[in-house]
């Protein structure tokens, strides 16, 4: 498994409509080594960037995807970061709405970040993704 393989598995996991395809998804990538996770989020982009971050390393612990360690909390949220740097330039004084999506194999960590962008009725979308590697 590799970098775009893990990458892949997060942006799946981030477009889930349900828990019940999210639970499906996590458990066919567990079988091929992969383990992921995705969290819902929403808030005004700006005042919530820190709490995203937040809940993408929460959820990524809370489901066995990182260990505890600082390396792994830390590329989780690098990644998130990163991934929420390019969706930026569209939310930016917007309210966003969507989904995490977080997949690990090995030393390859993903994390995709889905978001309506909305202002009024007139929505947007964007997918962010960001990856690092942990030893």
């Amino acid at each position: 498994m590799g970098s775009k393989q893990v990458a892949n598995a997060a942006v799946r996991m981030a477009l889930t409509n349900n828990r019940a395809d999210e639970s499906a998804l996590k458990k066919t990538f567990g079988e091929s080594g992969i383990r992921a996770v995705a969290v819902d989020y929403g808030g005004e982009f700006v005042s919530s960037v820190s709490k995203i971050v937040e809940r993408a390393v929460v959820a990524a612990k809370r489901e066995g995807v990182i260990k505890d360690t600082h390396a792994d909390e830390g590329a989780v949220a690098g990644a998130a970061r990163e991934a929420l740097s390019q969706i930026m330039p569209k939310a930016l004084g917007l309210n966003v709405g969507g989904k995490i999506g977080i997949a690990r194999c090995r030393d390859h960590v993903s994390v995709a970040i889905f978001f309506g962008i909305g202002l009024l009725h007139l929505d947007e979308v964007a997918i962010g993704l960001g990856h690092r590697a942990v030893p």
